[in-house]
């Protein structure tokens, strides 16, 4: 091997031009730019949610209880501390506005708040008043802050009287931004910002009602956030104390950012997939241009190291300058896109170029490149000097040599250790990149059983040579027909299998819950209410069903003495308060799987049934001891039973209940659930907020409507980054089909020396692309199908139904691609000249 031969070779044969490159760069491009755009953006959100985490917590550090307020000894235990000390109340009601038959009502997230909020930022109001002016009462009526979209809801105006609870409210202002608006998570109903004392009298705060109280720190600069939470915990962990401090403000949002980034990176590497799949093809088709420059310099005594080494510098260059191009492309568009980025969050972000994400897609790129390469790269050697005066390149050795084969696998080791480390969702890319490589492997099958149908069909076609000629090229030696199929197909795969999670998730809310879920959730139902909400509900004809339980909130801190996460991990139970019930005997309809029921009147040491899906995933057991803190006290219970809860059904599911003993003076209220016809529903409300102003009703149907917006707003990011995966495999089809221009030509002179029109010609290169893009669109469908049914049924747990319609748009689509890429580049083969062609060709 002569290097500086082989550098000599490689620059002057690009001298020629980038033209065979074309759709190598195309590719490389469209695969890194994808992942670093979704990186940038990605990388940005997460520095603007660390850099802010203050602002969107609404201080330096938060101590939150349930259910009630701090104590004399939390409240002087966070003074001693603090420079300053904001209380917020957290919790849901009903606002209505207007009287009678006529009056309107919502559903509100109240934040009650005192004089020093907010600690840290500030509210954007219209009018752009203080919000101190805003909340201050006037006429003897207290004012308060709405969401924009409430008050449209409600026909309000600045100045309208509306009421919370049993207390008439004046609209000071519409809220535009609250500066700890993310802290929120998803809101069940739009944010409504009153004063905590003007509530004295609204019956919302009565004891045993829903609500959350948190208590805002402004700290001393250079406060040890880290040692504040371990004192905090240390003297308050038991009574149900929850911490968070400005080094995660809002750590749900940037669990999401991070996963739903990672999420869309996977389906960004199937896009490089796919590109992958059109290097190689371009990568092969310009060496196969080059055959005779290869013969002519191994003629002449240069090794096959030298001519190696000479093209794979010319492709190691091409593959820098798109993974260059890619970055460039892939950092520019998110930062020109900034001011719409920015527009959808609630917090000030800042796109602009990070290292981290340009350097994760290039790594990408780089494997890519490399293992796409290497392969085609080693089919010089097998160029003999005879390739001069005869084509020797169908005949050439399709599988590499011993080494060859090694070095690949073991770079393609190397990616899938990337892709793992680099992953926030480790078991999710290595479940992606298996669906890629099962996809792959299932269109490389597909290509061949095409390939050999076509050539067995092709033998039967009686006297129609352009049906012949089209199986037969489809069955050749020239691997266009792979190349299609591998990538269309897994382009329309990618697209397919989202199609298919988004229609069955839709069906699943449009279709399903409403026909088993019910029409109202009402919380905050005093003991005393209990039975006149019930015979309300009785004489209503719409009502078919009334569900109702006692409703307390509980923080699960023990497992059997020991620290709860210690033992169980972060488990979805784990995170904050959970519900907690109690019964004297089984509910309706529930089904003990393990252990026995306490006895009727039993009033011995507590015990509880938990929800036996849940214990498993914890890894209780019968005869377990657990610890919760209900109220700032700490009850411990033995587990003496397991019994199936199923929350799919959106009724009343509790993990955990107790006996009727444990809770004896906990201070509590009711919930309930009513199914009833559609249209009872106003007239329900109507009558349930009319006679109890404090009880909060939840519109199922609203509730899911949101659920519906979040889903299509990933399903449409997802279906971008497909989009992207989609494009890849286009490129890489109009790349084979121009790759095999100059055959079309031969075939189209041949067809008219034998008498074809230009009709039939055409006909024969139009079902000569049908057919590749009818094997991609249906092994998309396919694949599609499986993926569907594993994520929906694995990771949604959610039942699985297969949508015809999206899978017959993903075939059609698949046929059409093709048909249009392979009819626009056989319309100029119609055009040459037979005779010029075939004495060209002598």
């Amino acid at each position: 091997m002569n290097a500086p031969v082989a550098w000599r070779i490689a620059r002057r044969d690009l001298r020629g031009g980038l033209r065979g490159f074309a759709v190598f760069l195309a590719c490389l491009i469209l695969g890194v730019a994808a992942i670093a755009a979704v990186g940038t953006v990605r990388s940005a959100i997460a520095h603007a949610l660390s850099r802010e985490g203050a602002a969107l917590l609404g201080g330096d550090a938060q101590m939150s209880f349930t259910y009630r307020f701090a104590s004399a000894e939390e409240r002087a235990f966070m003074q001693a501390r603090a420079e300053a000390v904001s209380e917020i109340v957290d919790f849901r009601s009903m606002a209505v506005a207007g009287e009678g038959e006529a009056a309107e009502r919502a559903l509100t997230q109240v934040k009650a708040v005192d004089a020093a909020y907010p600690l840290v930022g500030g509210l954007d109001l219209d009018p752009g008043v203080p919000l101190a002016e805003a909340l201050a009462s006037r006429d003897g009526v207290p004012g308060a802050v709405m969401d924009g979209v409430l008050a449209d809801r409600l026909g309000l105006v600045t100045g309208d009287r509306f009421r919370l609870g049993a207390t008439e409210f004046r609209l000071g202002a519409r809220l535009l931004r609250e500066p700890d608006g993310a802290m929120g998570g998803m809101l069940l109903g739009p944010r409504t910002i009153v004063h905590t004392r003007d509530l004295e009298g609204s019956g919302l705060l009565a004891p045993g009602s829903v609500f959350d109280t948190r208590y805002r720190l402004r700290l001393p600069p250079g406060a040890d956030l880290g040692g504040l939470q371990q004192e905090a915990e240390a003297a308050f962990l038991d009574t149900g104390l929850r911490w968070r401090d400005a080094r995660r403000g809002a750590p749900g949002a940037e669990r999401f950012v991070e996963r739903m980034g990672s999420f869309l990176v996977l389906v960004g590497l199937a896009g490089l997939a796919v590109g992958g799949i059109g290097i190689a093809s371009a990568v092969r088709a310009y060496l196969d241009g080059k055959t005779r420059t290869i013969a002519a310099l191994k003629a002449v005594g240069a090794d096959s190291g030298t001519i190696f080494l000479a093209y794979a510098l010319q492709v190691g260059g091409m593959a820098v300058l798109g993974i260059v191009l890619g970055l460039a492309l892939g950092i520019a568009l998110p930062v020109a896109a900034a001011p719409v980025v920015a527009g959808l969050l609630p917090i000030p972000v800042a796109v602009a170029p990070a290292f981290a994400p340009a350097a994760e897609a290039a790594i990408y790129g780089v494997l890519t490149a490399v293992l796409f390469t290497l392969w085609p790269l080693a089919r010089v050697r097998d160029v003999r000097a005879a390739a001069l005066f005869r084509d020797l390149g169908a005949g050439r050795r399709r599988w590499p040599g011993r080494r060859l084969g090694w070095a690949l696998l073991g770079i393609l080791a190397v990616f899938v250790v990337v892709v793992l480390g680099l992953s926030a969702m480790p078991s999710l890319a290595l479940a992606t990149l298996g669906g890629i490589a099962g996809a792959l492997l299932l269109l490389a099958g597909a290509a061949w059983v095409l390939r050999r149908i076509a050539r067995r069909l092709a033998h039967h076609t009686g006297g129609r040579p352009g049906l012949r000629l089209a199986l037969a090229a489809v069955a050749g030696p020239r691997e266009e027909a792979s190349a299609v199929v591998l990538a269309l197909g897994l382009g329309l795969s990618v697209l397919a299998a989202v199609g298919q999670i988004d229609a069955n998730l839709r069906a699943a809310i449009d279709r399903d819950l409403p026909e088993v879920a019910p029409s109202f959730f009402f919380v905050d139902i005093q003991s005393d209410q209990l039975e006149g909400f019930r015979a309300r509900l009785a004489a209503e004809a719409g009502v078919t069903k009334v569900e109702t339980a006692p409703m307390l909130r509980a923080v699960l801190t023990r497992i059997n003495g020991r620290d709860a996460r210690e033992v169980a991990g972060d488990h979805w139970v784990l995170r904050g308060d959970r519900g907690l019930t109690y019964a004297a005997a089984p509910p309706a309809d529930t089904r003990i799987v393990a252990g026995n029921w306490w006895p009727e009147g039993y009033t011995g040491p507590p015990q509880l049934s938990f929800a036996a899906e849940e214990a498993a995933e914890l890894g209780l057991k019968l005869g377990d001891r657990i610890t919760v803190n209900v109220l700032g006290r700490d009850i411990e219970a033995e587990i003496t039973s397991l019994r199936e809860v199923d929350f799919s059904t959106a009724g009343i599911g509790f993990v955990m209940l107790m006996n009727p003993a444990a809770l004896t003076g906990a201070p509590h209220t009711h919930i309930a659930t009513v199914y009833a016809d559609a249209g009872a529903d106003a007239r329900i409300l109507r009558d349930v907020a009319g006679a109890f102003p404090n009880i909060t009703a939840i519109a199922v149907r609203e509730v899911v409507g949101r659920v519906s917006e979040i889903l299509g707003a990933i399903a449409r990011a997802t279906a971008i980054a497909a989009g992207v995966t989609l494009l890849t495999g286009v490129v890489v089809l109009i790349g084979a089909a121009a790759s095999g221009q100059r055959a079309r030509v031969y075939e189209a002179a041949i067809l008219k020396v034998l008498g074809s029109t230009r009709a039939g010609i055409l006909a024969s290169f139009a079902l000569r692309s049908a057919l590749m893009g009818a094997a991609a669109g249906l092994v998309a469908i396919g694949f599609g199908a499986v993926a569907g049914l594993a994520v929906m049924r694995f990771v949604m747990d959610a039942p699985y139904r297969f949508e015809p319609v999206t899978a017959l748009a993903v075939v059609a689509g698949g046929v059409l691609a093709t048909l249009l890429a392979g009819l626009a580049f056989a319309l100029p083969a119609l055009g040459a000249r037979p005779g010029r062609i075939l004495r060209g060709s002598e």
